[in-house]
């Protein structure tokens, strides 16, 4: 199972990274604002065992996804 989300979560950090997402950006309040930033945290707060790898997944496809509506946030 482990492999499998690191996998996905590979597959989401190299796909479609433009200049927008070079490199994580986050908002005044410290959330992150672009791609790189959420999958960063993503991983980092399911390593933690904050989410499940289902909240993890489902939260990566809603902002990052093919459909996600943080790609090209300046």
């Amino acid at each position: 199972m482990k492999r499998v989300v690191f996998a996905l979560l590979g597959a989401v950090m190299l796909s479609g990274c433009d200049d927008s997402n070079s490199k994580p950006t986050y908002g005044e309040t410290g959330l992150p604002k672009n791609c790189r930033a959420i999958v960063q945290n993503a991983i980092d707060e399911w390593r933690k065992g904050n989410y499940s790898t289902e909240d993890t997944m489902s939260s990566l496809e809603r902002n990052c996804g093919a459909n996600g509506y943080s790609w090209k946030q300046d």
